[in-house]
């Protein structure tokens, strides 16, 4: 192969790297925008009660339908039927006692309910690492919202075992086009992850995460449907469920500063 021809061959690997590298200045700009409100702590005051049907291994695989209500220490929770049967009289009358207890032991539901975090941490820091660690396509205006495409940014190193997984992923995010607000994020990754050089573990293709918000009354928007689908072993996912499937609906606002008794009480009406 003659000079001339490898020089042509290697101009066009470099302009397609350096294109696969390119990301959308416009979408970066509407990413910003619905971060900014995601982080805004005056869009996010209000606390609600809502109805959630969840399948997880925190439900042991089985549907759980709970009456879930936020507090600022945590979600209380009311157990009312499992795979569309009521509670027998035993459970519900354990399901009461529980809900004495978070009365009497607040410190210790607190503690309980920080550790049972994991999924909503996992989708925060997705959140955070979109503006460093990916690379937007152009945005595109389809209907009442603004898709965006994003992918790995070849250029980011990732700092923790976390988020080598995250930034294993490629998706694309739904923005409300007259609010700004997040709609859709949804990620899929492409190809293995390798945890460790493989020591810690594996999360392989095809996991992925989706979750859907939509506005409730008061205007705030929330998780209506939240998806995972992890398929690896790894210390990292230890206590996310590898399959998760959960969907809230009948949000109703809340007044401000009610104390867990109050709120017991109210899930016991």
């Amino acid at each position: 192969m003659g000079s001339v021809a490898r020089m042509m061959i290697l101009t066009c690997l470099l302009a397609a790297g350096s294109s696969l590298a390119q990301s959308s200045n416009a979408a970066r700009q509407v990413v910003e925008t619905m971060l900014a409100h995601e982080n805004d702590p005056a869009e996010h005051r209000i606390k609600y009660m809502y109805l959630s049907e969840e399948r997880s291994e925190r439900t042991g695989e089985h549907l759980w339908q709970e009456r879930v209500v936020e507090t600022s220490v945590g979600k209380v929770r009311l157990l009312l039927a499992e795979d569309g049967r009521p509670l027998s009289a035993e459970r519900a009358a354990a399901e009461r006692e529980r809900l004495a207890q978070i009365v009497a032991r607040p410190e210790e539901f607190q503690r309980r309910e920080q550790s049972m975090m994991n999924d909503e941490i996992h989708a925060e820091q997705m959140l955070t690492l979109l503006r460093k660690a990916f690379l937007f396509d152009d945005p595109q205006a389809q209907g009442a919202v603004i898709r965006i495409g994003y992918r790995p940014d070849p250029g980011y190193q990732p700092r923790t075992l976390e988020e080598r997984v995250l930034h294993g992923m490629a998706g694309e995010i739904l923005v409300d086009q007259q609010t700004m607000e997040l709609r859709r994020i949804a990620g899929k990754m492409p190809t293995d992850v390798s945890l460790g050089y493989g020591f810690l573990g594996t999360v392989h293709a095809g996991s992925s995460f989706d979750t859907t918000h939509e506005m409730e009354p008061g205007s705030e928007w929330k998780s209506s449907v939240v998806d995972t689908a992890i398929d690896g072993k790894a210390m990292l996912f230890k206590e996310i469920s590898k399959n998760a499937h959960t969907v809230h609906s009948e949000f109703k606002p809340l007044p401000d500063g009610m104390t867990l008794a109050q709120v017991v009480a109210m899930l016991e009406r």
